[in-house]
């Protein structure tokens, strides 16, 4: 585990390796190297790749390592400030108003202290960007901001901003800082392009879908029932489809469930009538799916064979 000391002062690449293989997580050493150079500079890391290859679950084994609180940011069209940063929770400053109006205090000279008293911190909700800024226990969280892509380009400025400090500004309350700065993931699909300025403030890693070897080595961590040669089936075929330009390729996500689906239903060699009847664990649309179809199964199928 990392403590408050060692936090951002893990001694090499391999020991980055070897404590996310603990968390099941098996990394390569470009990923690895840049996570790495990510704890040491005190950087966020932005992580671009397609769906699937396993962003995501970058910064969840990093929390599972490090003990620190996992908090994830999802954004979306039309995100703002009071969905990531923070907001007031009317219904309980109602609540307080209604009470104090009941005892009567809610009127003449208590009518300013009952003011000051409705912007208390105990009335702040905290989102993820100013929950991000306490750590518990002098362990820093490892805050998840993902798929930043698809976000406004408003928010990215301002989250530009916060993270250039790791401050955030409530105006009834003054300025919030980190005593100790979050472990910052930044995911993105590539929708559109993160700006410049983001990405200057972060390490950059291009995050590629496995090899056939690694991917077995993958499946028999996630999902050591299924048997090593269908594991291998598995990950050659999914090599495959990923060639064939389909508008979502599979990613590590699919071939385990895939591989699941199959060892479910029995199946130990991977032929032309098991991949029609699961095909459904692995590509996700019908276009995909009838591409695949319009090449044949068999010919799929075929490649496990050396054919």
């Amino acid at each position: 585990m990392v403590s408050k000391d060692t936090a951002h002062h893990v001694p090499s690449v391999d020991a980055v390796v070897a404590a996310l293989n603990g968390q099941d997580y098996l990394a390569d050493e470009g990923l690895a190297t840049a996570i790495y150079l990510a704890l040491r500079l005190r950087r966020p890391l932005l992580l671009e790749g397609e769906a699937g290859v396993g962003k995501t679950e970058v910064a969840r084994a990093l929390a599972a390592w490090s003990g620190g609180e996992f908090i994830r940011l999802q954004c979306y069209e039309g995100l703002d400030a009071s969905q990531a940063v923070y907001e007031w929770d009317y219904s309980r400053q109602l609540l307080h108003l209604r009470a104090a109006e009941a005892a009567g205090s809610a009127s003449g000279a208590n009518a300013a202290d009952l003011e000051d008293e409705l912007y208390h911190e105990r009335f702040l909700v905290r989102r993820p960007l100013l929950r991000s800024l306490v750590a518990a226990d002098g362990v820093p969280p490892v805050l998840l901001i993902d798929e930043l892509d698809r976000a406004d380009d408003e928010f990215e400025a301002f989250l530009l901003e916060i993270l250039s400090d790791f401050a955030v500004t409530v105006p009834e309350l003054g300025t919030f800082t980190a005593d100790i700065p979050p472990v910052v993931v930044i995911t993105s699909n590539r929708t559109r392009d993160v700006h410049d300025a983001l990405k200057r403030r972060c390490l950059y890693h291009w995050v590629e879908h496995p090899d056939v070897e690694r991917e077995v080595e993958i499946l028999r961590v996630r999902a050591p029932h299924v048997p090593a040669a269908l594991a291998r089936d598995v990950a050659t075929v999914a090599a495959e489809l990923r060639k064939m330009g389909l508008y979502k390729p599979p990613g590590v996500a699919e071939t385990i469930d895939w591989a699941e689906a199959l060892v479910l239903l029995g199946v130990d060699d991977l032929d032309a009538e098991a991949i029609d009847v699961t095909i459904g664990a692995l590509l996700k649309y019908r276009e995909d799916q009838d591409r695949l179809r319009s090449r044949g199964f068999g010919e799929v199928a075929g490649l496990l064979r050396g054919a």
